[in-house]
């Protein structure tokens, strides 16, 4: 009978941020000769850096439209509970079905 053992293999370490290796420029990625910054394309630059580090701010946005949104409701629920708009919403309906048949 044959026993076979079972070892661990080393799994490769993810490359994190301390660990990462810096990026090699493009031209030497490419073989395309690098290209002189121009001013538009340093304020290119600068915008996608700045537009990529809004994470989370999404997530924000839609929180502060849900929280509008129960605040409208609610004010809403408050208003249509008075005993006036009730009695116009239900002669409003009175005058819809009479004027139906």
């Amino acid at each position: 009978m044959t026993v076979l053992a079972l070892t661990s293999v080393p799994r490769p370490t993810r490359p994190t941020l301390l660990t990462r290796p810096p990026r090699r420029p493009r031209s030497a990625r490419c073989g395309v000769a690098p290209v002189p910054p121009t001013p538009w394309r340093a304020r290119v630059r600068r915008i996608r850096r700045i537009l990529s580090e809004e994470t989370g701010a999404a997530t924000a946005e839609y929180a502060v439209v849900i929280m509008a949104a129960v605040g409208f409701a609610g004010l809403l629920v408050v208003i249509l509970k008075g005993d006036a708009v009730r009695g116009m919403l239900t002669d409003l309906v009175q005058s819809a079905l009479a004027a139906g048949g």
